[in-house]
C-alpha cells in the first residue's frame, strides 16, 4: 500500500524513516513534508485539505497518518474517513481533548480522572479571586492550542494576574487565550505517556521523559521539547498501571459515552507526586520529541499498530519493542524560540551508525543540500543498553552535524543520569 503521513516536523519523519524500515508499504507521501522527508517518499502540497482528500481517494491511499495537532482539531480526520480513507488520528470531537484545555479538565472532573485543581474562566475579577485562594506558583493556561507555549508558571500573584489579564485580552495568544484555566502547582516530575488506540483498546509505549526549558538544568524560556529519552526508569511497572487504571481507561470509557470515541495516539501528559499520578493535560497525537525516541524502539509491528488503531481492531495486533534506550537531543537554529534565524548550510558526517540516526525537522533543501530554515533543526538519536550508552550514542550524532548558530542542551536525562 502507499501511505501519507501529514506534517513537516520530526516526528512525522521519524515515523516515516521507522515505516520505511519495516520494509512492508509500496510508497511514502508527506503532506507537505520537509527538506530531508523527499529522501524518505515524496513531497507533496495542496492548497486545502479538499484538494488533499481528493488526492487521498484518487490515488487509492491506504492509511493516512495525521501527526501534528492543528489539521485533526480543524477536522481533517473525519473528511478522510467520510471518504473511505484508513486514517489514523481522532475525530474533531475527540481531538477537543487538546484543542480545549478547558475541555479536558472538565472532562476529567467528570470522569474523576485525578488532575490539579482548576478553575475555567473569561472573566478576570473569578480568575483574580481563584488565584489569592492558590499557593504560589500558580499554573495559568490559554485555553486553545498554542504550539506547546500557553502555559505560565507564575512566581507570584502579580504575575499571575497579570498573565491572566494579558490572555483575556488577546494579548499574548489571540484567541486561543480568550479562555483560561487557572490550576494549583502540582510538585513532582513529569513523564509523558503514549497510548495508541482504536476507540476501545490501547497499547501503551514505553515512557518518556521531555526537556521542555531551552537551557541546561531547565534554565530559560519553554520551548517545544529540546530533547527527551525513552523508557524512563523513573516510570515503575506500578505506576504504568495506575496511569492505565485511573486516566487511560477512564478517558476511553468517557469519550465512547460522550460519542466520541477516541483512536489515534493518546498523549498523556502526567506529574507523579508521592507516586501517584495526576493528568496535567492531553495531547491527541504523539509528541514531538518524544515521538522521535519512540519510533526506533520498534523492532517489528509498528505498522500494524497504526492500521489497527484506524481500524478498530488494535486487539490482534502483533508487535515487537526492542529491550533497549533512546535518547534524542534536539539541535535548534541559533534565535529559537525568540525570533526567526538566518538559513544556514548544514553539513554532517558520514557515519552509518546503528546505534545512531538523525530525524529531521526545520530543513529546507536547496541545490541538493540540506539548509536549516529555522527552529528546532533536527533531533539526534542515540540508542544503547543503558541510558547512559544512549546519551554517549547521541551526543557523538550532534558531534557529526554542524551548521552557524546551532544550540542544543547538554544535560538530556539529566534526571536519570544524576542518580
Amino acid at each position: 500500500m502507499e501511505i501519507v503521513i501529514v506534517g513537516s516536523g520530526g516526528r512525522e519523519y521519524s515515523i516515516g524513516l521507522a515505516l520505511q524500515r519495516e520494509c512492508r508499504i509500496d510508497g511514502i507521501y508527506f503532506y507537505p513534508g520537509n527538506g530531508a522527508t523527499s529522501k524518505l517518499g515524496k513531497n507533496i502540497d495542496f492548497k486545502d485539505d479538499d484538494e488533499f482528500v481528493e488526492f487521498a481517494i484518487t490515488q487509492k491511499i491506504g492509511l493516512v497518518i495525521i501527526g501534528p495537532e492543528a489539521p485533526l482539531v480543524e477536522g481533517l480526520a473525519d473528511k478522510l474517513r467520510e471518504n473511505g480513507i484508513l486514517t489514523f488520528g481522532p475525530s474533531q470531537a475527540a481531538a477537543r481533548l487538546e484543542g480545549s484545555k478547558a475541555y479536558m479538565k472538565e472532562f476529567a472532573k467528570k470522569y474523576e480522572i485525578p488532575t490539579a485543581q482548576f478553575i475555567q474562566t473569561q472573566d478576570y475579577e473569578e480568575a483574580c479571586d481563584f488565584i489569592d485562594s492558590l499557593n504560589l506558583p500558580i499554573v495559568v493556561k490559554a485555553d486553545g492550542l498554542c504550539a506547546g507555549k500557553g502555559v505560565v508558571i507564575a512566581q507570584s500573584y502579580e504575575e499571575a494576574k497579570s498573565v491572566v489579564q494579558d490572555m483575556l485580552e488577546g494579548k499574548s495568544f489571540g484567541d486561543s487565550g480568550k479562555k483560561v484555566v487557572i490550576e494549583e502547582f502540582l510538585d513532582g516530575f513529569e513523564l509523558s505517556v503514549f497510548a495508541m488506540c482504536d476507540g476501545k483498546d490501547f497499547i501503551v509505549l514505553p515512557t518518556a521523559q521531555d526537556h521542555k526549558r531551552l537551557l541546561d538544568g531547565d534554565k530559560g524560556p519553554n520551548t517545544g521539547g529540546m530533547g527527551a529519552y525513552a523508557p524512563s526508569p523513573l516510570a515503575s511497572s506500578e505506576l504504568i498501571k495506575a496511569v492505565k487504571e485511573s486516566i487511560i481507561l477512564p478517558t476511553l470509557a468517557g469519550m465512547e459515552k460522550e460519542g466520541n470515541p477516541f483512536s489515534g495516539a493518546l498523549f498523556c501528559g502526567i506529574m507523579v507526586v508521592k507516586d501517584k499520578p495526576y493528568l496535567l493535560e492531553f495531547n491527541v497525537r504523539f509528541g514531538d520529541p518524544e515521538c522521535e525516541v519512540l519510533m526506533p524502539l520498534f523492532k517489528s509491528g509498528l505498522l500494524d499498530c497504526f492500521l489497527g488503531c484506524a481500524s478498530g481492531d488494535l486487539k490482534s495486533v502483533h508487535y515487537e519493542l526492542e529491550d533497549s534506550v533512546c535518547v534524542g537531543v534536539v539541535v535548534a537554529s541559533k534565535d529559537y524560540p525568540y525570533k526567526s534565524s538566518k538559513k544556514a548550510k548544514i553539513t554532517i558526517l558520514e557515519n552509518h551508525s546503528k546505534d545512531s540516526l538523525i530525524s529531521f525537522a526545520g530543513v529546507n533543501s536547496e541545490n541538493g543540500e540540506l539548509i536549516a530554515s529555522g527552529g528546532r533543526v533536527l533531533v539526534c538519536v542515540g540508542k544503547g543498553q543503558s541510558v547512559q550508552e544512549a546519551v554517549k550514542n547521541a551526543y557523538a550524532k550532534v558531534s557529526e552535524v554542524h551548521f552557524e548558530g546551532m544550540q542544543y542542551r547538554k544535560d538530556i536525562a539529566y534526571q536519570v543520569l544524576g542518580k
